[in-house]
């Protein structure tokens, strides 16, 4: 899954791929790059990030996705907490939804995953992108997340939505400290008792930046490609990167090791 986010500041590419043509090159590029997915984001959810409007957010997207529809073939993914962002989104050509709320910030977005039968990702998160790491803290972390999402999978069902269709992602630097991270892709496998699919973004994080003791998110790539090797190989389904063509072939090396194939 490669990330395309359209916004001023997000934590790793914030304002490179604001304007439309920016975002639409940037989008195709990661296509031929070895991209899946694509991502498509309005709105940062980085530590301290305050929330856009709709109609921000909608200006932001709608565009965007609209002009990559025409020339990919690819899936493309919203990632909004918000309902009528995802529907909008929806209309527009997506046909993928990326919750980081786990269906928990909207009330409307389960029935909007419903009406349209499109797939959603179903993230953890312990408060909210402007409180999420002010000092996380937890009982039993991997049974917590577990059952958050377990609940987040219940309200989806209960909207109609087909089990089929639901992703799990136990939400890499979402309300968690360095050590939390690094838990759970050492026991990301544990994940799949949920019976879904795993997806995990750990793609220039804080917490490699802090082992590496790399301020920049753009010096983290090799820290990235560890992480990402090591969740593929500890049951990882889906993987959100930004440097897609580096990561294909990471994931492409984990996946010989972790199958045997050459």
């Amino acid at each position: 899954m490669g990330i395309v986010n359209v916004t001023p500041d997000s934590f790793s590419d914030g304002g490179k791929y604001f304007s439309l043509q920016k975002a639409v090159d940037h989008a195709l590029r990661l296509v031929e790059e070895g991209a899946d997915i694509i991502d498509i984001g309005g709105e940062s959810t980085r530590p301290g990030a305050e929330p856009v409007s709709i109609d921000e957010e909608l200006n932001r997207v709608i565009p965007v996705i609209e002009s990559i529809c025409k020339k990919v073939s690819i899936p493309i993914s919203i990632d909004t907490y918000k309902a009528i962002v995802a529907e909008e989104a929806i209309k527009a050509g997506a046909t993928i939804i990326n919750d980081i709320s786990g269906l928990r910030f909207d009330s409307a977005m389960p029935e909007i995953v419903n009406r349209y039968k499109v797939p959603v990702i179903i993230m953890h998160i312990n408060g909210t992108p402007r409180n999420m790491q002010q000092k996380p803290c937890y009982e039993a972390l991997i049974p917590e997340i577990i059952e958050y999402l377990r609940y987040s999978i219940i309200i989806a069902k209960q909207a109609g939505v087909d089990e089929n269709m639901i992703i799990v992602d136990p939400g890499i630097g979402f309300g968690k400290l360095p050590e939390h991270n690094l838990e759970i892709i050492k026991n990301l496998r544990v994940f799949s008792n949920l019976g879904k699919p795993i997806l995990i973004g750990v793609s220039k994080k804080s917490f490699i930046g802090r082992i590496l003791n790399e301020r920049s998110p753009e010096k983290r790539v090799e820290g990235t490609a560890s992480a990402v090797a090591i969740s593929v190989l500890n049951g990882a389904n889906i993987v959100r990167v930004h440097d897609v063509e580096f990561m294909t072939k990471v994931v492409k090396m984990a996946d010989a090791i972790k199958f045997g194939i050459i």
